[in-house]
C-alpha cells in the first residue's frame, strides 16, 4: 500500500470523488446487493478536492493498493482551527488499518492547532475515530420538507441583501467571532459554487448565509435574532416545489429548529458535530465540507 498526498489535478479529484461516493453509498455492514451505478461527482466535490490540495497539501492524503485508490482524507487548517473535510475508506478495504494510517497523517497536519471541528454522518467507525482524536461529539439533526410560506411572516426589521466578494472582510470577521478563525480562501470557492450568499449588517450585529437550491449550506451570525432572520430569508428564497434542507443542528441551535418547525420542516436525527478545544459556535450552522 502507498500513502501519498492528493495532487491538484483533475485525475486526483475524480479519484477522490469516486472513492468517497462509493464508500458512503455502500456501508461495510450493509447486506450484499447488486452494485448500483456510481453517482456522478458534482463540480463542487471536484473543486473542493483541488482547492484543499492547493491550500493544505499536508492535510490531504490518498491510500492506493494494487493501483486502486482505497482511502482518502482531506483536512484543513484555518488560523489555528483544524477541520477534517472528508474521510472515507473503500468498503472492500475496511478493517485493514488504512483509515488509521490516513488519519494519523491528517492529525500531523493539525499539530499546533488549539481547536478542531468536524461534521460527520452516523458511522460508528467515524464516531470512534473522532472521539479518540479528542473531539466532543454533539448529536445533530437535519430539517427537510417543503416550506410553508404562511409560516414565513417576518417583520423584516433587519435588512438582508445579496452578498459578494466585497463582503469577505465581514464574513471573516463573523467567522473569527464564532469559531475563532476565518474561512479565508474557502469563501472564494463557496461564492463560486453556491447559488446565493445572503448578508445582514446592521447596528444589531451581522451575519451571513449561503443557499444552494433548497439547501442552507452555511450560516453564521452574531446573534440568534440575526441568525433566525437570515434563515427565514434563505428559506423564503427556496424555489417553489423544491425541498428545503438544513443540516447539522445541535442542541445549541434551537433558534434554527424553531424557525424550521414554524415553516413546516420535519426534524430527524442525522450524524453529529464534533469540537475540541472549543465550544460549539452559535448561532452557527456549519457546512459539511468547509465547517
Amino acid at each position: 500500500m502507498i500513502l501519498r498526498q492528493v495532487r491538484d489535478t483533475a485525475a486526483d479529484a475524480e479519484l477522490v470523488s469516486e472513492l468517497s461516493l462509493t464508500a458512503f453509498a455502500a456501508p461495510s455492514d450493509a447486506p450484499a446487493r447488486p452494485p448500483a451505478p456510481t453517482p456522478t461527482p458534482t463540480p463542487l466535490q471536484l473543486a473542493r478536492t483541488r482547492h484543499l490540495a492547493r491550500t493544505d497539501p499536508g492535510g490531504c492524503w490518498l491510500a492506493e493498493s494494487g493501483g486502486q485508490a482505497v482511502g482518502v482524507v482531506l483536512s484543513m487548517r484555518r488560523e489555528g482551527l483544524w477541520t477534517p473535510s472528508l474521510f472515507a475508506v473503500r468498503p472492500s478495504a475496511q478493517g485493514q488499518g488504512i483509515g488509521r494510517l490516513l488519519f494519523e497523517r491528517a492529525l500531523a497536519h493539525a499539530r499546533g492547532c488549539l481547536r478542531g471541528m468536524v461534521c460527520a454522518g452516523d458511522s460508528p467507525a467515524a464516531a470512534r475515530r473522532y472521539r479518540l482524536a479528542g473531539f466532543t461529539l454533539h448529536p445533530a439533526m437535519r430539517l427537510t420538507g417543503r416550506v410553508d410560506r404562511e409560516g414565513l411572516t417576518d417583520p423584516g426589521d433587519i435588512p438582508v441583501h445579496p452578498g459578494n466578494a466585497r463582503h469577505l472582510h465581514l464574513l471573516d470577521s463573523v467567522d473569527r467571532r464564532l469559531r475563532g478563525s476565518a474561512h479565508g480562501p474557502d469563501h472564494e470557492l463557496m461564492l463560486g459554487h453556491f447559488e446565493e450568499l445572503l448578508v445582514a449588517d446592521a447596528l444589531a450585529g451581522s451575519g451571513y448565509c449561503y443557499r444552494d437550491g433548497g439547501t442552507v449550506r452555511l450560516l453564521a451570525a452574531t446573534s440568534k435574532r440575526i441568525g433566525a432572520r437570515l434563515l427565514r430569508e434563505a428559506l423564503a428564497r427556496v424555489p417553489d416545489g423544491v425541498e428545503a434542507r438544513v443540516e447539522y443542528l445541535t442542541a445549541e441551535q434551537e433558534w434554527a429548529l424553531d424557525v424550521g418547525l414554524e415553516v413546516g420542516l420535519t426534524p430527524e436525527t442525522s450524524g453529529f458535530v464534533g469540537v475540541r478545544g472549543m465550544r460549539p459556535p452559535t448561532p452557527y450552522l456549519p457546512s459539511g465540507a468547509f465547517l
